[in-house]
């Protein structure tokens, strides 16, 4: 089933107000560990696919919106959840453009 652009602005923006709304109460707990797996799974493989094939500067956050602590906590567990050291991420880090 294709999917019209009109659409594809919507997409996430559910997610996004529920962890907007747990976050602002202080209960993460309100978005299910089973949910936010999935969509940071989708997360990833989307912003790897855009960064690979379109050859351009793809942003993965929103700076003003992270805090370093919130990047770090994020790219550490992403880095044991790939079975990934940090001489693997080295190797990656400054990687030529193609």
């Amino acid at each position: 089933m294709a999917v019209s652009d009109t659409n594809t602005a919507s997409f996430g923006a559910d997610f996004v107000e529920a962890a907007e709304r747990a976050l602002s109460s202080g209960r993460p707990e309100q978005v299910s560990d089973a949910e936010l797996e999935r969509v940071m799974t989708a997360a990833v493989r989307l912003f790897a696919a855009k960064t690979d094939t379109e050859n351009a500067s793809v942003r993965p956050v929103t700076p003003e919106r992270v805090t370093p602590t919130d990047i770090v906590v994020t790219v550490s567990a992403l880095i044991r959840a790939g079975g990934l050291n940090l001489w693997d991420v080295s190797m990656w880090f400054n990687r030529a453009k193609q």
